[in-house]
């Protein structure tokens, strides 16, 4: 999500074909995805190889079908993937345009949590550049979705800026804060690792509903009644507000193309971040693409 001056930035795509498999975060099955080369303006497309027919998903803001504890994605026939958020936060912040997704499985497997083991893939496998500019969502006046004391908004900027803050009732968590300028490749090193998150007092309910099947302390930070209880801690002091802004990183990048604007999102998830989308492509007066 980021964009140069003159804004002539190539598309990307990934060199070749590569797979990879993981478990579900919440429905605990073991998932094989392959990321697979697309040609320019194509965008980012989930392929359920499970399933025979209209089973193609294309990955845009108004195709989110549910945004319960992740972002869902589904086409007009029902099919569906889950917890898109952190592979779509890597794409975006890897500035890649154009890909095809292979997926066996309802859910995308949470790795370690963060999205760094995407990123990681990503470098390994080459990222190539196409021969056609990337198509910037340029914000033009400020678009603002709130949901009783929770909000967000995007304001225009000369880039793509995020600020985000967070205010838990744990004492292990508080209030915390992050802002950042998404330039010279920071989302590797300042998101990019940054851990999904859960309570101990959370888990019996969660598993009982049908959600956290496949969670463990190998892919989430789990916050206890008085201590964190991975064993190595935590990877950031503030870990939790910068998974807040993957997950949004992640969210946005639903709006087919990178946004260039000022993003503030205060105590808020993945369902503003799509009403505010929403919000902002449904009126196009409130942004150009350039």
């Amino acid at each position: 999500m980021i964009t140069t001056k003159n804004n002539s930035q190539k598309q990307r795509t990934i060199g070749k074909e590569f797979s990879f498999f993981g478990i579900g975060l919440h429905t605990g099955k073991k998932i094989k995805v392959t990321l697979m080369p697309s040609e320019p303006n194509t965008g980012i497309s989930f392929l359920r190889t499970d399933i025979k027919k209209n089973n193609l998903i294309k990955a845009l803001w108004h195709n989110v079908s549910s945004t319960i504890l992740c972002t869902t994605i589904s086409n007009q026939s029902g099919v569906s993937v889950s917890t898109i958020e952190h592979l779509m936060s890597a794409l975006s912040g890897m500035h890649i345009d154009n890909i095809l997704v292979l997926i066996d499985g309802p859910e995308v497997p949470i790795m370690d949590g963060s999205s760094k083991p995407f990123v990681e893939l990503l470098e390994k496998n080459e990222i190539i550049l196409q021969a056609f500019d990337r198509k910037i969502i340029k914000v033009k006046k400020e678009v603002k979705v709130t949901k009783d004391d929770s909000f967000v908004k995007i304001a225009p900027n000369n880039q793509f800026s995020i600020n985000f803050e967070i205010d838990f009732e744990s004492h292990l968590i508080k209030k915390q804060e992050c802002q950042l300028q998404m330039i010279n490749g920071n989302y590797k090193t300042d998101i990019s690792s940054a851990r999904t998150f859960g309570f101990e007092k959370d888990v019996k309910q969660l598993r009982k509903n049908g959600y956290a099947l496949g969670g463990s302390l190998e892919n989430a930070v789990v916050v206890g009644e008085n201590s964190i209880l991975n064993e190595d801690g935590l990877r950031f002091s503030d870990e939790f507000v910068r998974h807040k802004i993957l997950d949004s990183i992640g969210d946005l990048y639903l709006a087919g193309n990178p946004v260039q604007g000022y993003f503030y999102g205060k105590k808020s998830g993945h369902f503003l971040n799509n009403q505010l989308l929403r919000k902002l492509l449904s009126d196009k007066s409130n942004f150009d693409i350039i």
